[in-house]
């Protein structure tokens, strides 16, 4: 165990690196149960939530206790073959997801604004 815990304060990982994996290309009719068969392997899970809407169905955000759990199941897991479709297996990155969103919101803003102006 100490020698564990000493293996892991020597390594530096990418920032990009985080808790929260994010799950995309997962099938409709997966559930919670069989994502934590599934991603429990590879350490304790604090959290899952699958998609339900239909943008985000077949999607799930997985949370892990350790960061070092969700790097391990994020390096297996990405490829990995489940009711024949393979996972994308990505870290959470916040700032990448809501500038998505918000492009979306612009190009929505500017269409309303040309509408007003006759443009």
């Amino acid at each position: 165990m100490a020698m564990g815990a000493a293996r892991k304060a020597n390594v530096r990982l990418p920032p990009e690196v985080n808790r929260i994996i994010y799950v995309r290309n997962l099938p409709y009719k997966i559930t919670s149960e069989e994502l934590y068969d599934i991603f429990g392997k590879y350490g304790a899970i604090r959290q899952i939530r699958v998609g339900t809407t239909t943008e985000t169905k077949g999607t799930a955000f997985v949370v892990y206790e350790d960061i070092f759990d969700a790097k391990n199941a994020c390096d297996h897991l990405q490829g990995f073959n489940v009711c024949n479709r393979y996972l994308v297996v990505l870290y959470y990155q916040p700032n990448k997801m809501f500038k998505k969103v918000d492009q979306g919101k612009k190009q929505e803003e500017l269409e309303k604004v040309k509408e007003k102006y006759g443009v």
